[in-house]
């Protein structure tokens, strides 16, 4: 198995709050997707929603997963202090979260 050189996976799966709008988690959404603008360690963004047909979610309904050159970058990402601000604001429409860190890998066959 070779592991990716110094890239990093940041996933975060999320349910929001009951009642929380939609226009609420939209502009969350928006929010996230921003801060690779603003945090030189963020590399990329991605999100969706949940369409497995396993039942298997565990109530959660959004995934998000950003990329990072490395562990540090992660390091820095997560002391940054505009992450620091939004995290407080999107943890508190969470009614449960899920962040694994992880570097991809691949199997040679």
């Amino acid at each position: 198995m070779e592991e990716a050189k110094g890239v990093v996976k940041h996933v975060l799966l999320a349910k929001f709050k009951e009642g929380t709008a939609q226009d609420q988690i939209d502009q969350l959404i928006k929010d996230y997707a921003n801060l690779v603008n603003l945090i030189e360690p963020m590399k990329s963004f991605q999100w969706g929603k949940d369409v497995s047909i396993e039942n298997r979610h565990q109530g959660f309904t959004h995934i998000f997963e950003s990329t990072f050159e490395s562990t540090e970058g992660v390091a820095e990402y997560v002391a940054h202090p505009a992450h620091v601000e939004y995290a407080n604001l999107f943890l508190a429409n969470l009614e449960k979260v899920l962040v694994i860190d992880y570097k991809p890998t691949t199997v040679r066959v």
